[in-house]
């Protein structure tokens, strides 16, 4: 554990795709409480701090580990607001509470629920020894703009989103695209606060199978988390 390293987890409450998600209960356990317990696992953070405008949510999150002593400004828990500005508040607001300076955050998605305490800790070896200002997370696409992602001009004209020199005539020969799938995000702390950009030239990029990367925005992708779930919870205690 480094006493220099904060996790946060931020889940505010006015969720509109699934209605209460992150309390919403998933095999037995509120969602927010899936990321608490994984980013617990790992043995690698000072603290793993909830960043929420919801007294239920932060409930549900002190029940299960996380340090919750703030709420979330109003002006940072709307439809529109950006995920940088969030994550800054959580680290500002827990510096000054445990009256100490973080060197690096890693911020989990509440809404993502199948990663692995090893898939946190292979984000932070390639943020370590990469040398990067930050790392995401992504998969493997499905869709690629070189070979079948397509757009249509306002003259309903359908063309191939990116064009290489020779086109590429099976998906396999086209460059590797990935789908970021907002599990993982590693700062240091001085990239978080002076960069607003998510991606940019120190950009580090780890990959996650599809299979641990879905994102809860919508119904469909709760039920394909339950039922992932699951299986994953049928074959640990199929091998005790």
């Amino acid at each position: 554990m480094s006493r220099n390293i904060l996790c946060t987890i931020c889940a505010r409450g006015g969720s509109k795709g699934v209605i209460n998600k992150n309390i919403r209960l998933l095999h037995g356990k509120p969602l927010i409480a899936y990321s608490i317990e994984t980013a617990l696992s790992t043995r690698i953070f000072a603290h793993v701090v909830v960043s929420t405008d919801s007294d239920a949510i932060a409930d549900a999150a002190k029940q299960f580990g996380a340090e919750v002593f703030f709420r979330r400004p109003s002006e940072l828990a709307g439809d529109s607001v950006a995920k940088i500005p969030v994550i800054r508040h959580a680290l500002i607001s827990s510096e000054d509470h445990f009256d100490q300076r973080f060197d690096s955050l890693v911020d989990l998605d509440a809404t993502s629920p199948l990663r692995t305490p090893g898939d946190i800790r292979g984000a932070w070896a390639l943020f370590i020894n990469g040398g990067w200002d930050n790392v995401i997370t992504a998969m493997p696409a499905r869709k690629s703009p070189y070979f079948n992602l397509i757009e249509q001009d306002k003259n309903g004209r359908v063309f191939i989103s990116k064009n290489l020199v020779t086109p590429a005539v099976r998906r396999q020969d086209s460059p590797p695209c990935f789908d970021m799938n907002a599990s993982i995000y590693i700062w240091k702390r001085e990239s978080l606060l002076d960069n607003d950009r998510v991606v940019h030239d120190k950009t580090g990029l780890y990959v996650m199978p599809e299979e641990r990367s879905i994102d809860i925005d919508t119904e469909i992708d709760f039920d394909f988390v339950e039922f992932i779930m699951g299986k994953r919870l049928m074959n640990e205690h199929a091998a005790r």
